[in-house]
C-alpha cells in the first residue's frame, strides 16, 4: 500500500482533469417511455452542446440516436426550455433550436418534417414546448412563445395541425395570461387542463390550475380555476388513466404536497400530507415528480432535508411505501403499469436514466452522464470525497443547511498544522437548491485538496414555502449572510482554514458570489459565472420570464430604485478589494456581458486582480466541452496564483 505524500492543500495532483470532465460529460434528462421503447435527451458538450433524442429497448439494449445530424432538439420558451420533444406511437415531435420550428419524425424515418413555418428571421421566431398529442383530432397542443412582432413575446396554449404540416405557427386555444404551462389533455380527449400565472409572479410563487371542456372541433367551451391563489404555488398537473380525476401538486399546506381533483364532485382532497417537497421550481418546462403506474397507484418522488427518496403511493388506502435505492436524488419521473423511468443520481453516482421494475424493486441503469467512474485503470471512484449534509445556525435565530465535501485524494495527505483552503458554492435561481449528484466539478477541487460547501440559503428550495419565503424582498441580504455563516460553521469545526477562503457562483449564484465579496469582508476572492452586478439593471434588460422576478426579490423598479443601487455590487466597486474572476456567454440574454463587464472595468481601473473570459457561442449556462474545459482550469490557476498562494502539482 502506498504511503500518501504531503503536500499543502489544494496543490495535490488529480486524475480528474478539466480535460477529461469536459470530454467524458454528457447531460441527461426528460425520460419518456412509448410502449416498450424508452426515450430520452442528452446534452452533449463535445457537440457543441446539441441535444440529441435517444431510443432503447425498456427490456435491455443500447441507445440509439434519433435525431440526426444538424438538428438540435431543445428550445428557448422562457429562455431556459424544456420539453423540448415528446414521442407518440413512436413518432418524435421537437422544436429544433436554430430555427425553433416544430419538427415531426415519424417512427423509422430519418428525416424530421417541420410542421410549423419558417420564422422571417432568427430573432423573430415562435418557440415551442410543453406539447402532448391530440390523436382524436390529430394535432399538436402546447405552449408557444411567440417572438414575431418583437418586444415582449406573446405566450399561448396551441393546436398545430399535424395533417397540414409547415402552413401555420398553431391555433390559439387558451391565452390571456403571461405564462403558461402543462397542458394535459384528457384520456378521451375532451378535456384540458393547463397552468397559468402572471407577472409579477414567478410559478413557484402563485400559478392558477384551469379545466376547461373542449368541443368535438377541440375549441375550449368553459373555464374553471380548479386550485391557486396569489398565495399558493400549483405544480404538475396530470389526468389519472380513467380520467374521471386529475392529481397536482400544491404548496397550500407550506410544503408541496400531492392532491387529487374529482371532476365530478369538483373538489379536491390531499394524498399523502408530509413536511417533504414533491414539487420543484419550475424554472424549466416538462418537470414531473411522479406518473401514474395504473389506475390506483402513483410512482412519486419527494426531498427531505435536501435529500430525495422515491415511494409508490396507493391511491385507495393513501399508503407510501418507499423504494430502497442507491440514489439520493431523482427527477423527470414516469411510469406505465409495471415499471418506472426516472433521472437520478447520487453524490458517488453519476445522474443516470434508470428502470425500476414496480413488482420486485429492481432497478437498471440505461445511461449515465459520466463513464469514468467505470473505467477501472483510472480508479476515479477512490478519489471521491464523501458528502456529508450540514445545518448551521445563521442570523435571526435561523438554520440554513449545505452539502459539505472535504478533500480527498488517496495519495496526498494535508500537513499535520494546515487546515484546506474553502471553495463555497452558491446555487443559481436563487429559488433552486444544491445538488446531491454527483458533480465532476466539485470533486475537481475536494482531489486537489480544496474543501468544498454547497450552501443551500434562506430561499432555497426542498425546505418547504417559509423557508422559501426568506428571501422575500432579501435577495443580497439572506443568502449572504447564510454563505458566511456556513463557512463560520466549518471554520469553527476546524475543518477549514479561515486565511484561504472563496466563493463561487452562477447566475443569481454569481449575484450573491459578487455581493458578499463587495459588502462583507470575510471571503479572499471568487469567481462569477454569468453573475449579476447590476440588479437595476437586470431589472430593465432582462428576459420576459424573469423580468418581474426582482419585484419579489427585492421590491417593485423603479419604486425602490434606491434599494436596488445599494444591493448593485457594481456601484460598489470602489469597496471590492479581492481577485474575482468573471466568465461569460457571448449569447447570454438573461444576464448580458455588459453586467460582468462593467464591473471588470471598475476593478482593472482600481489595479486589482481580475479575470474575464467572454465565450462566442454560448448563453446563459455553458454547454460546449472546450468552455467548460478553459473555465475550470482558468478558475483553478487564479485561485492558486491570487489566493491560495500556492504551486500547482503536475
Amino acid at each position: 500500500m502506498l504511503i500518501p505524500k504531503t503536500a499543502p492543500y489544494g496543490s495535490w495532483k488529480s486524475p480528474l482533469t478539466s480535460d477529461l470532465i469536459a470530454a467524458q460529460s454528457i447531460s441527461l434528462a426528460e425520460p419518456r417511455l412509448d410502449g416498450e421503447q424508452v426515450y430520452w435527451l442528452e446534452g452533449r458538450p463535445q457537440e457543441l452542446g446539441r441535444y440529441v433524442v435517444v431510443r432503447a429497448n425498456s427490456l435491455g439494449g443500447h441507445g440509439t440516436d434519433i435525431t440526426p445530424k444538424p438538428y438540435n432538439a431543445r428550445t428557448r420558451v422562457h429562455e431556459y426550455g424544456g420539453a423540448s420533444w415528446t414521442v407518440a406511437d413512436g413518432d418524435v415531435y421537437f422544436s429544433n433550436f436554430a430555427d425553433g420550428r416544430l419538427y415531426c419524425q415519424r417512427n423509422g424515418t430519418s428525416h424530421p418534417a417541420p410542421l410549423t413555418p419558417e420564422p422571417a428571421a432568427p430573432e423573430r421566431q415562435w418557440r415551442f414546448a410543453d406539447g402532448v398529442i391530440d390523436g382524436l383530432r390529430q394535432r399538436w397542443i402546447g405552449v408557444r412563445e411567440d417572438h414575431t412582432a418583437g418586444g415582449e413575446p406573446i405566450n399561448t396554449i396551441v393546436a398545430v395541425d399535424l395533417h397540414q404540416p409547415g402552413r401555420e405557427p398553431g391555433r390559439v386555444l387558451v391565452g390571456g395570461h403571461d405564462f403558461f404551462a402543462s397542458p394535459r389533455l384528457s384520456p378521451d380527449g375532451r378535456w384540458l387542463i393547463w397552468l397559468a400565472w402572471d407577472h409579477p409572479n414567478m410559478p413557484w410563487n402563485s400559478t392558477t390550475l384551469y379545466l376547461s371542456g373542449l368541443d368535438e372541433a377541440g375549441n375550449v367551451t368553459e373555464l374553471l380555476s380548479i386550485a391557486g391563489s396569489v398565495s399558493e404555488s400549483v405544480f404538475q398537473p396530470e389526468w389519472l388513466p380513467d380520467g374521471r380525476a386529475m392529481l397536482f401538486v400544491s404548496d397550500r399546506s407550506n410544503w408541496w404536497n400531492l392532491y387529487r381533483f374529482d371532476l365530478a364532485s369538483r373538489t379536491s382532497e390531499p394524498l399523502a400530507p408530509m413536511a417533504a417537497e414533491f414539487g420543484v421550481p419550475l424554472w424549466r418546462l416538462g418537470a414531473s415528480t411522479y406518473a401514474c403506474a395504473g389506475p390506483d397507484r402513483i410512482v412519486c418522488a419527494y426531498s427531505t432535508g435536501g435529500l430525495g427518496q422515491l415511494a409508490v403511493l396507493d391511491l385507495k388506502s393513501k399508503s407510501l411505501r418507499p423504494f430502497e435505492t442507491p440514489f439520493t436524488e431523482f427527477s423527470f419521473v414516469r411510469a406505465d403499469g409495471s415499471g418506472a423511468v426516472f433521472r437520478a443520481g447520487a453524490p458517488n453516482h453519476p445522474a443516470s436514466i434508470v428502470m425500476l421494475d414496480l413488482t420486485s424493486g429492481a432497478h437498471r441503469v440505461l445511461k449515465k452522464e459520466t463513464d469514468l467512474l467505470d473505467q477501472s485503470e483510472l480508479h476515479i471512484a477512490d478519489y471521491l470525497s464523501k458528502v456529508k449534509s450540514v445545518e448551521f445556525s445563521t442570523t435571526n435565530g435561523n438554520s440554513a443547511y449545505g452539502l459539505f465535501y472535504p478533500p480527498h485524494n488517496p495519495d496526498y495527505a494535508g500537513p499535520a498544522n494546515e487546515r484546506p483552503p474553502l471553495l463555497v458554492k452558491c446555487h443559481g435561481g436563487p429559488t433552486a437548491s444544491a445538488s446531491s449528484v454527483l458533480d465532476l466539478t466539485t470533486q475537481f477541487w475536494t482531489s486537489r485538496g480544496i474543501a468544498v460547501l454547497d450552501v443551500n440559503h434562506g430561499g432555497s428550495t426542498g425546505f418547504g414555502r417559509a423557508f422559501r419565503d426568506r428571501l422575500h424582498l432579501n435577495w443580497g441580504i439572506v443568502d449572504v449572510d447564510d454563505c458566511i455563516n456556513g463557512a463560520k460553521f466549518l471554520i469553527a469545526e476546524g475543518l477549514v482554514d479561515d486565511k484561504r477562503m472563496v466563493i463561487r457562483g452562477g447566475s443569481a449564484g454569481g449575484y450573491t458570489t459578487l455581493a458578499v465579496l463587495v459588502f462583507r469582508d470575510f471571503f479572499h476572492g471568487g469567481a462569477s459565472y454569468y453573475g449579476v452586478s447590476d440588479v437595476a439593471a437586470l431589472a430593465r434588460e432582462t428576459h420576459k420570464f424573469e423580468s418581474r422576478y426582482l419585484d419579489w426579490l427585492i421590491g417593485p423598479y423603479p419604486q425602490a430604485e434606491e434599494r436596488y443601487r445599494a444591493r448593485s455590487p457594481l456601484y460598489h466597486a470602489d469597496k471590492l478589494s479581492k481577485p474575482v474572476i468573471f466568465f461569460q456567454g457571448a449569447e447570454d440574454a438573461i444576464v448580458p456581458p455588459n453586467q460582468a463587464e462593467a464591473l471588470v472595468e471598475a476593478l482593472r481601473r482600481k489595479g486589482k486582480p481580475v479575470g474575464y473570459f467572454l465565450f462566442s457561442g454560448e448563453q446563459h449556462g455553458f454547454r460546449k466541452a472546450t468552455t467548460i474545459q478553459r473555465c475550470l482550469d482558468a478558475e483553478l490557476h487564479f485561485y492558486a496564483i491570487e489566493v491560495f498562494k500556492i504551486s500547482l502539482t503536475f
